[in-house]
């Protein structure tokens, strides 16, 4: 292991907070290092505000303990190159390890593994100690225990309450290799591993074919390997990296690590994914961490990072808002709307299961933040399938409808008005013409018509109409965008709402007005508020080139991330939700868009980088573009790209970077193309190159 390496986190203690443990997951199972609990992708339990993610008895929480040795040297480690955790205990004359992982590729399955080996000649047997708290029994599910298979025991169950009445009760089975109380290393053996396989499916037939392709791959030495390559090639494609700080680098590790676990696998294996909830599958027990609900923080926090790197899992999360359509629509019915209203907390279904109605009432501008993740992809992607195809524009076209249906007109303003709301910064409640929420309802209104007339279909008069005479407050003399009707200069702010407006909205505003928003809200807004707030100031102000403005504001970020493992908590005081991916999202958004500058539009991928001088380089890999992937390499002086694969699809366009002064560079596969730092776009190629 390099020393040194900030992308591996090691500690001689684990931290007294059993929450800021590191985390193990992939796309289907989680959990945290030696938690007593997983949870399951999509396996809820209890109806409605009480629904939360079941817990599931883990027998992967096992202690490794040296019998007769008294405070033997211990480190602990998280490896976000190889997705792994790891326990080791120094003895005399031996070390004994413990690796946990949660298998990338095969998202059934978790493992962990014991190695003993000698350091000495002695013929000694060396046995340690499995401590485990695995009980298989939970309170969220109706658990019988299976006969054995392939010598794991098994257990299976329904969830207990289901989340709407008469909807669906999950189904969980679960296979596991038997933990023995000890581990003993023969007098004759130098090195020895052991290995236990977890596997976990919504049915038995697929829980067994699990297990038995972990234990063929254990029979073959391959199961960590298997595991280890797949992660790797995850962070080859999907890489981040800096010269700068070494503080920065271990935050931009981390925050890719927890990130990226949570992902499907290329060529998605058959599971449906369920969207990535603020902590992740880690967490969400009852009365923690929002109960494992899906937010606009999945779709306007995490959301646009994963574009830009993973198109596919982008897809997924997309797919997911999909399927929770019919219960979207439900909820508009019951506040009296027509189209989707999507929930303020969503789970399996889409009903709402917040359990205070007032943010499922009023904090509707999580409507129009799944619809913006829709247009992001649909510019970066062009994927007319999801649209024509796959129910993507069933689900722009109920958004448009409700926009429609909630506005009312203003006889006196001569414009149309969103009444009773909560803003995203949830200080106010019951305000009429949120900055944040009417601009993107108009977003909404102008894509689902872009939309409509790429797949030649009527657009609808009254989605333009509104769109352009919906009311986005602005005082003229000051030069800024009042959070909403009424808004006193000075007023608490509780996290990053009107700054939105300029990014990711890119809501029309001269730099003069962008300046106003951002000299406005930063001093009023929450010192202990959400994570993610600071990195959208940060953006701010390197798109106004205010370098060390952006720095002081992303320094903020660093109150956020705990010792040792790099695990964000939401507030800046511990509380909130653990292992915020809410706030790690945000934080990658200040690098992949903040220090590059990019920004997603209908022409084109714009870019126009500033960062601070203590970096000297950021570098880019696997960055997705209209079907093409390309490598970045910016310095202060100098920007260098390549296209690296051009995918086999027809609809994959040929590319070329235009800066502002008008020169063109075409991309071409496998050929660099470098310019001194200058702002630009990177656009489809006009005439097809040989």
């Amino acid at each position: 292991m390099a020393e040194g390496d900030p992308a591996v986190f090691t500690a001689r203690a684990l931290p007294a907070d059993p929450r800021l443990l590191p985390t193990v997951t992939n796309a289907y199972l989680g959990t945290r290092s030696f938690r007593d609990i997983l949870h399951v992708g999509g396996v809820y339990s209890g109806a409605a505000g009480d629904t939360h993610r079941a817990d599931v008895p883990s027998p992967l929480g096992v202690r490794v303990a040296v019998p007769g040795t008294d405070g033997p040297a211990e480190s602990f480690t998280l490896n976000t190159r190889t997705g792994t955790f790891s326990h080791t205990i120094q003895c005399p004359g031996y070390v004994a390890t413990q690796q946990l992982y949660a298998h990338h590729s095969l998202v059934h399955l978790m493992a962990f593994s014991v190695t003993i080996r000698r350091l000495d000649r002695s013929t000694q047997p060396v046995t340690i100690q499995l401590q485990t708290p695995f009980v298989p029994q939970s309170q969220d599910l109706d658990l019988l225990p299976g006969p054995d298979f392939q010598g794991a025991h098994y257990v299976h169950g329904q969830t207990l309450v289901p989340e709407v009445e008469g909807g669906p009760r999950p189904t969980v089975h679960m296979l596991w290799t038997p933990v023995p109380p000890s581990l003993t290393l023969g007098g004759e053996e130098r090195e020895r591993s052991w290995e236990f396989l977890t596997a976990v499916a919504e049915s038995e037939e697929e829980a067994k074919g699990s297990y038995g392709e972990g234990l063929s791959l254990m029979a073959a030495g391959a199961l960590l390997r298997s595991h280890t390559r797949a992660w790797a090639a995850l962070r080859r494609r999907c890489s981040v990296e800096l010269d700068g700080p070494p503080a920065l680098q271990q935050a931009l590790h981390g925050c890719l690590y927890y990130l990226l676990s949570a992902l499907p696998p290329r060529g998605s294996p058959g599971f449906l994914f369920h969207g990535i909830s603020p902590g992740g599958l880690s967490n969400g027990t009852r009365g923690e961490d929002y109960w494992g609900h899906i937010f606009w923080d999945q779709d306007t926090w995490m959301f646009p990072d994963i574009l830009l790197l993973y198109p596919e899992a982008a897809r997924a999360i997309l797919e997911y808002r999909i399927r929770t359509l019919a219960g979207a629509v439900r909820n508009a019915r019951e506040q009296g709307y027509e189209g989707a209203k999507f929930p303020w907390e969503s789970a399996a279904t889409g009903r709402e299961v917040c359990p205070e109605e007032i943010y499922g009432a009023q904090e509707i501008h999580v409507t129009g933040d799944v619809l913006m993740a829709f247009e992001q992809y649909y510019c970066t992607t062009q994927d007319q399938k999801l649209f024509r195809e796959d129910g993507g524009w069933e689900l722009v076209e109920a958004v448009a409808q409700y926009w429609c249906s909630r506005m009312v007109w203003s006889e006196e303003e001569q414009l149309y008005h969103i009444r009773g709301v909560m803003p995203p910064d949830e200080y106010h409640h019951q305000v009429d013409n949120s900055a944040y929420t009417n601009a993107v309802a108009r977003r909404s209104l102008n894509f689902a018509a872009e939309v409509a007339r790429d797949l030649l279909l009527p657009v609808p008069e009254e989605w333009e109409d509104r769109a352009r005479k919906i009311k986005v407050p602005f005082d003229a003399e000051r030069k800024y965008h009042p959070e909403y009707d009424g808004y006193s200069p000075g007023e608490p702010v509780k996290q990053a709402d009107v700054v939105l407006l300029g990014f990711p909205l890119m809501h029309p505003m001269s730099a003069e007005v962008r300046r106003n928003d951002l000299e406005m809200y930063e001093p009023v807004t929450d010192p202990a508020g959400p994570a993610m707030t600071w990195s959208m100031f940060a953006v701010g102000w390197l798109e106004l080139k205010e370098v060390q403005r952006a720095q002081s504001q992303l320094h903020k970020c660093f109150s956020n991330i705990t010792e040792p493992f790099k695990v964000w908590v939401e507030n800046s005081d511990g509380s909130g939700a653990v292992n915020f991916l809410t706030g790690m999202g945000g934080f990658l958004q200040a690098i992949l868009f903040g220090y590059t500058g990019f920004r997603i539009s209908r022409s084109g991928l714009r870019f126009d980088p500033a960062f601070p001088h203590d970096i000297t380089e950021l570098k880019l890999s696997g960055i997705s573009y209209l079907g093409n992937k390309l490598d970045f390499a910016i310095t202060t002086a100098e920007i260098c790209m390549e296209v690296t694969e051009t995918s086999q699809d027809p609809l994959a366009s040929p590319l070329e970077a235009v800066l502002e002064s008008g020169h063109r560079f075409p991309l071409r596969e496998g050929q660099s193309v470098s310019f001194p730092m200058a702002p630009g776009w990177i656009q489809r190629s006009p005439t097809r190159t040989p």
